[in-house]
């Protein structure tokens, strides 16, 4: 949570003083993505115990591999649009649907992550708010790879 929130406060800090750099554009979605593949991967390393069902191995695995998926197609479409002409980057600019799927994807894994702290006690709630999360996330992943490829379809 605190990596979201330092992140989150170090763009609005740049934007609002207009501190932006090329570096600092390349380089702040690289460092996002890291965090949060290697959130998840690190979680799916694991499989959640969950009271009703025992050991669910695949649970996080499906959300995992989607948002991994869809931030490494982005970052490769972005690639392809930067060299192209400034209608296709400005169609793969991020949106506010990508700031809810960041948001959904913060509130999961600081969920996730909190609750393999066994001196939580029980967890069977948080635990489930932090698959609904990542679920959510997920989905809003799947749906803004698709929005930003029918707005290329529409540039190109």
């Amino acid at each position: 949570m605190a990596a979201a929130i330092t992140d989150w406060l170090d763009g609005y800090i740049a934007r609002r003083m207009r501190l932006c750099s090329a570096f600092g554009a390349l380089l702040d979605p690289v460092a996002d993505k890291l965090m949060v593949a290697a959130t998840l991967v690190l979680l799916c390393s694991r499989p959640l115990n969950i009271a009703v069902f025992g050991q669910v191995p695949w649970l996080l695995n499906v959300p995992s591999i989607a948002i991994i998926g869809r931030e490494i197609t982005m970052s490769a479409v972005r690639e392809w649009a930067a060299s192209q002409n400034g209608k296709l980057l400005a169609a793969v600019a991020v949106n506010k649907l990508g700031k809810w799927k960041t948001a959904t994807q913060m509130a999961a894994l600081t969920i996730l992550l909190a609750t393999r702290d066994s001196s939580l006690g029980e967890t069977g709630i948080l635990v489930a708010s932090g698959v609904i999360f990542l679920y959510l996330s997920a989905g809003l992943s799947v749906m803004s790879l698709i929005v930003y490829m029918e707005k290329i379809r529409k540039v190109l």
